[in-house]
């Protein structure tokens, strides 16, 4: 009898009921889900749809039997839950579904993670800037100024090195970022693409793989991993400086107090002793001579012009300046406008912009990605490293920030309020010190609140 027994497919049906809808509450565990769901139920069943839990406790006893923990046994039960959901809604049903989606957590962790380890702020949050521990030894400020040398001298590596805690997510630590100096290197292997493969230190037997290294090259070209010195360019100008500088020097020197000559009484035979005298002769409060009886020393001055080296030692501080794209700061030595040093400006601040966005891609590559992937993988999205851009916006004051909210232009509102904090460095606002706002009817200005 069961060899006329045969497997059938059967189209998906395709009508459908209006109404149906779905809520996911989503959280931590023990976070109240399941029961903020089972409140809002009834109050959906008064109106007229059926409604149908989905708990995710229940769901992993009955439908997700035997899946675990890990990342792919949460994604699995997540898409179990996501299916039966899609279903009951299709049919008119109201379903509340409330169970752990671990993207969300796993990213803010991620975020929480990257901030305290570098001892940076999260965006968008009125916390308090979150200190570098006292057990490690990183500082972000500081590994921050060593970075920059990367633009002085081409080039400046650093070795990861992390501390972990516990073998779990968020339990891989960056302990510190140890700099690497140009003048140590003996090698930099790179690979046949331009990529970069090792360096090698003097005094250490082995390579430091790419996978443990943060590199900020300067101007890299292809697989030029020296990169080029920001000053490169303006040394020609420095050295010929140096030189005008050592002129400018000499001819002070030897010039300024004039030339002792001695010249000998009518009676005096020898002058080996005037001349002892004049080339001993220095200027000082106690300078002074005893010579003979109608002899005379005199400090004989420059006969004409001497070389004036200050307008081309003003020309290679120019040049120089020029060259790092801040010759605004020449400006009001001789000639120069506002408009036309706040044109330079613009110029420099754009520099600045663009130096600060390739430390943020390098960190955010080799530093911040590279931590998220330790503790959860590479299929993790990592958080993002990012600046405040330079000299775009000047900070309103505390006064101008009031006369706009007296004025209506601005709405006293938790953004706002977070906002203020952060820029401020003030802390954090308990739940108890204000009473919410609505940003609907705020304040007027000199009433009670």
């Amino acid at each position: 009898m069961t060899e006329h027994i045969y497997a059938h497919e059967h189209p998906e049906t395709e009508r459908r009921r209006d109404g149906g809808f779905t809520l996911w509450f989503t959280g931590l565990s023990g976070s109240g889900k399941t029961t903020i769901a089972h409140l809002v139920g009834p109050a959906i069943e008064e109106r007229g749809p059926i409604v149908e839990y989905l708990d995710g406790d229940t769901v992993r006893t009955h439908l997700s039997k035997g899946l675990g923990f890990s990342k792919e046994d949460r994604d699995a039960n997540i898409e179990r839950i996501g299916w039966v959901a899609a279903r009951l809604t299709r049919h008119g049903a109201a379903v509340l579904a409330a169970a752990i989606s671990p993207y969300e957590e796993t990213r803010q962790k991620a975020r929480e993670l990257v901030a305290r380890d570098l001892g940076l702020p999260i965006v968008g949050t009125d916390g308090p800037i979150p200190t570098a521990r006292s057990r490690d030894r990183f500082s972000w400020p500081k590994h921050l100024r060593m970075a920059l040398l990367s633009l002085p001298l081409g080039h400046m590596p650093f070795e990861q090195v992390y501390r972990v805690d516990e073998p779990r997510p968020g339990g891989v630590h960056l302990r510190k970022l140890a700099p690497r100096m140009p003048r140590t290197l003996t090698a930099i292997n790179v690979a046949d693409d331009g990529g970069l493969i090792s360096i090698e230190q003097a005094g250490v037997g082995r390579p430091i793989p790419v996978e443990r290294l943060v590199m900020y090259t300067n101007d890299q070209e292809g697989g030029n991993w020296l990169g080029s010195s920001l000053l490169r360019p303006a040394y020609k100008f420095w050295l010929l400086k140096d030189r005008m500088l050592r002129v400018q020097a000499a001819t002070v020197e030897r010039n300024g107090m004039g030339v002792p000559i001695y010249e000998g009484g009518p009676r005096e035979k020898d002058l080996k002793k005037g001349e002892q005298i004049a080339k001993d002769h220095r200027a000082g409060e106690s300078a002074g001579a005893a010579i003979p009886y109608q002899a005379k020393l005199t400090l004989q001055g420059v006969q004409g012009a001497l070389p004036n080296a200050d307008p081309v030692i003003r020309y290679y501080d120019e040049q120089i300046a020029r060259n790092a794209l801040g010759h605004f700061l020449n400006l009001g030595t001789q000639t120069g406008s506002w408009a036309l040093g706040t044109t330079f400006a613009d110029f420099f601040t754009l520099s600045l912009q663009t130096v600060a966005q390739d430390i943020a891609d390098v960190a955010n590559e080799h530093i911040v990605e590279d931590l998220v992937d330790v503790n959860w993988g590479v299929e993790e999205p990592a958080p993002r490293l990012v600046f405040d851009e330079i000299g775009s916006r000047s900070f309103a004051t505390a006064e101008a920030i009031k006369l706009l909210v007296d004025a209506g232009a601005l709405s006293r509102d938790q953004p706002l309020e977070q906002f203020l904090r952060q820029k401020f460095g003030l802390p954090a606002r308990s739940d108890d010190e204000l009473p919410p706002v609505d940003p609907q009817n705020p304040p007027i200005p000199g009433e009670d609140t």
